[in-house]
């Protein structure tokens, strides 16, 4: 290599270690950065293009437009009663307020569905009562039967004269093209967030939009872990794929509606700020809940430390239903807190993964730490597990499109509702217990007398587990 080309070199790394060293992130991280960067500097230099730039002074909108967004929502807060909620939830809900701007809104009703089809159903009934527009945001959008049930709907609204926006994550779908085409060439606007020009050539190649979210006439709100996919319908393996999702009726739209409005205008760079997407809502029924958002360009980690603090509240028990079990090191410190406190904490996730083996070796890789703690683990098999959903004491819960994992808490966009009441707790509860019947309870001592071999790849998978 030319002497110029190493010197050039040297200070591009050089500078990158600098910067590294100025961001104080932990002390760890830094040391590894600075380790690849020196002995490995092109390797390094490239991972640390993807992987390790640190997006917290970007901003999906200005500060400015989110203010007037929200202002719609604070208005609306005005005019109800005020949200009611347990004692021992009002540190949750303040943390939420100040790192995410979440009103707690009450006067919601809630539908919690563990069924794809029944979803569905409901779904395409009120888009075909969209009167205005609907408004619709998923990770995930498959070219199948249920793609073109919902393409069919929307095509039919469009000619009544119904605004449709459809946004999906462009590197995730990237082999859909067709479908989207064909969406747009019936009138459709249709918007990729963070578009992949040239495929992997990007520093935000790493990031992906993971959230599932609609919202029709700006009265009736979706979110929750189901994609738009027909194996949602049809199961896997022989079993059934197991996901929850909820529908809102009331107030806590209107934060639905930001969270479709912020994404689109920082993808489309076109401002919907007319008051028609902020209709006036009434209480539609009695449950309070706060929706949330993270991303990678956020100061907070927001939803990871609502579900640290739910975690840490608990008394009686906290049931996790997540495909993943790859936590940050404060969620791992939560659970294991809490079990050794005496809370009764469970966690159920799949064996095997839908696609692939990566995940689901990182996944098993934190079964004995958390056991150890006195965590029940259990491995669902009544198909393929892909709840994103914590209930704790019958009191508050959260459901979203959030995986237990570092993906979802540190480098995808997502949103939650957390979700103060009683009886939305009790059916999540329910329905972990009746999986339960569906999965089989980890032994703690038979798991820690594994082979090495088994414990050794699950370990080499987790070093993967930021990528994953």
């Amino acid at each position: 290599m030319p002497v110029w080309l190493d010197i050039l070199l040297a200070l591009v790394v050089a500078s990158t270690v600098t910067l590294v060293i100025t961001q104080n992130r932990h002390p760890v991280k830094t040391l590894a950065w600075m380790m690849v960067l020196v002995f490995l500097p092109v390797i390094g230099l490239v991972l640390y293009f993807f992987f390790g730039i640190d997006n917290k002074h970007r901003r999906l909108i200005s500060d400015a437009d989110l203010a007037r967004l929200k202002s719609h929502t604070l208005s609306l807060a005005e005019t109800l009663p005020p949200p009611e909620y347990d004692d021992r939830d009002a540190d949750l809900v303040n943390l939420l307020r100040t790192t995410n701007k979440a009103c707690p809104m009450p006067g919601n009703a809630v539908r919690v569905y563990t069924e794809f089809g029944t979803m569905l159903s409901d779904l395409l009934d009120d888009m075909r009562s969209a009167r205005d527009h609907i408004h619709f945001e998923f990770f995930k959008i498959e070219d199948d039967s249920v793609g073109r049930a919902i393409e069919e709907v929307f095509v039919e609204k469009v000619r009544e004269g119904v605004e449709v926006r459809v946004q999906y994550d462009d590197a995730a779908n990237l082999d859909r093209k067709r479908f989207f085409r064909r969406l747009r060439d019936e009138g459709v606007q249709v918007q990729p967030f963070l578009k992949v020009v040239i495929p992997f050539i990007s520093s935000d190649t790493n990031y992906r939009n993971h959230r599932k979210l609609v919202v029709i006439d700006g009265r009736i709100g979706y979110t929750g872990g189901m994609n738009i996919a027909e194996r949602y319908l049809k199961g896997i393996r022989g079993g059934v794929w197991r996901d929850t999702h909820m529908r809102v009726e009331g107030p806590a739209v209107s934060e639905m509606q930001t969270c479709f409005i912020v994404d689109w205008q920082f993808s489309s760079r076109q401002v919907l700020d007319a008051c028609r997407y902020y209709p006036e809502l009434s209480p539609k029924g009695s449950v309070t809940l706060q929706v949330a958002t993270g991303g990678p360009m956020d100061e907070w980690r927001v939803i990871m430390q609502g579900i640290v603090q739910m975690i840490a509240s608990s008394r009686e028990y906290v049931y996790v239903q997540s495909p993943y079990l790859v936590p940050t090191e404060p969620v791992l410190l939560a659970l294991r807190n809490a079990a050794l406190s005496g809370v009764d904490v469970r966690v159920m996730i799949p064996y095997r993964g839908d696609r692939g083996i990566i995940v689901p070796l990182a996944s098993r890789s934190y079964v004995g730490e958390v056991t150890a703690a006195g965590v029940k683990v259990y491995f669902y098999s009544g198909g393929y597990m892909h709840s994103k959903a914590i209930v704790c004491d019958d009191r508050v819960s959260t459901i979203g499109s959030t995986n237990m994992d570092v993906r979802s808490y540190e480098q995808d966009f997502e949103i939650n509702a957390f979700i103060y009441d009683r009886e939305v707790a009790a059916t999540l509860r329910k329905a972990f217990l009746h999986d339960q019947l569906d999965s089989w309870l980890v032994d703690p001592v038979k798991w820690a007398g594994r082979s090495w071999f088994k414990r050794y790849k699950e370990s080499l998978a987790r070093l993967l587990s930021p990528l994953l």
